[in-house]
């Protein structure tokens, strides 16, 4: 059985009276691909702090591997425009960072030709992976992802979602992803968890898609969005502009 990384034991969090989060279960495993699901508003993001240690959760625990190591990817990334900060140097910044890493991550990404770039200038799909490559340079064991194909059109989210998998079978590392693009993301998910507030549903995204509170909450799939989306085959390559160029359930943790 892999390394279970993290685990979320009844977790629940109440401000001012209100819950934002209720007896939330939740496991991940070392290379597995956990996608966390849920309208505006469902406690996704609280969730993903909780973790991080940046909330604290009102009842409940998390519980982490003494070996986790985390890198974040968070939604966005915002640089004033007047401030000249290359690619390079904002890697760099990482603390910790062993500066030879920096441009093999960048390769190993497809972003090298980026590293003296300016920041503010990068396209919505070059920032996403130069924001992945920071994350990847804490060597982690556990990738969390906040919406990582934020801003980024259906071709370059299928090229991010291949990467981030790709990531997964080389590192062996577990991934937490937040997304909204329920249909493409289903095909790089291992485990699906749907939240509002608390765990509506989880399982193989084939379980969930097809659970009442799934479509309560985010339709029916049509005959078009049928499972078999699930399965993308991506059989043709994108250049940097995002072109085509060619045709071509888990045991809990104990420690």
């Amino acid at each position: 059985m892999s390394k279970c990384l993290v685990e979320f034991d009844k977790i629940g969090i109440a401000f001012d009276g209100r819950a934002l989060l209720d007896s939330i279960n939740m496991t991940i495993h070392e290379g597995e691909i956990v996608t966390l699901i849920g309208p505006n508003g469902s406690g996704k993001s609280t969730l993903i702090r909780t973790l991080l240690g940046l909330q604290t959760a009102t009842t409940g625990r998390v519980i982490r591997h003494e070996s986790l190591r985390i890198g974040y990817m968070p939604q966005k990334l915002h640089v004033d425009p007047t401030l000249p900060l290359t690619v390079k140097h904002f890697l760099a910044l990482v603390r910790g960072v062993n500066k030879k890493a920096i441009e093999p991550t960048l390769n190993k990404l497809g972003i090298a030709h980026l590293l003296n770039s300016q920041v503010h200038v990068l396209s919505g799909g070059e920032t996403q992976r130069v924001l992945l490559a920071r994350a990847l340079l804490n060597r982690p064991n556990l990738l969390v992802l906040d919406e990582p194909v934020q801003g980024v059109d259906v071709n370059g989210q299928v090229e991010l979602y291949n990467l981030i998998e790709g990531i997964r079978d080389e590192l062996g590392c577990g991934v937490l992803m937040v997304s909204h693009d329920l249909h493409l993301v289903m095909a790089k998910t291992d485990t699906v968890v749907c939240i509002n507030q608390h765990v509506c549903c989880s399982g193989s995204p084939q379980h969930v898609t097809g659970h009442p509170a799934y479509q309560a909450l985010f339709g029916v799939p049509g005959a078009d969005e049928s499972i078999a989306i699930y399965s993308h085959q991506h059989d043709h390559v994108h250049d940097e502009h995002g072109d085509i160029l060619a045709q071509d359930e888990h045991t809990h943790c104990h420690h």
